[in-house]
């Protein structure tokens, strides 16, 4: 049982990515709630509601990725 390198290199290069998107995914929401607070009935009012769209889809995709890396770490540490 030992440790496959090459997939623990891929897991970690993915768990720094995971991180960014930890980081990243609230303040791209927190932009677009103050986004639309400020853009209340005035013409930019959609650009507010694409951000909170793009965060949105980028929080979705941040809990599929973690889990995608966490597995990928699991099966590099504990393979058969």
């Amino acid at each position: 049982m030992s440790t496959n390198l090459n997939l623990l290199a891929k897991g970690l290069k993915y768990l720094g990515i995971l991180i960014f998107l930890f980081i990243a995914s609230p303040i791209v929401l927190t932009i677009g709630y103050k986004a639309l607070t400020k853009f209340e009935n005035t013409p930019k009012e959609y650009l507010s509601y694409i951000i909170l769209f793009t965060a949105g889809i980028l929080m979705i995709f941040t809990i599929y990725f973690a889990f995608k890396t966490f597995k990928m770490l699991l099966k590099a540490l504990f393979n058969d």
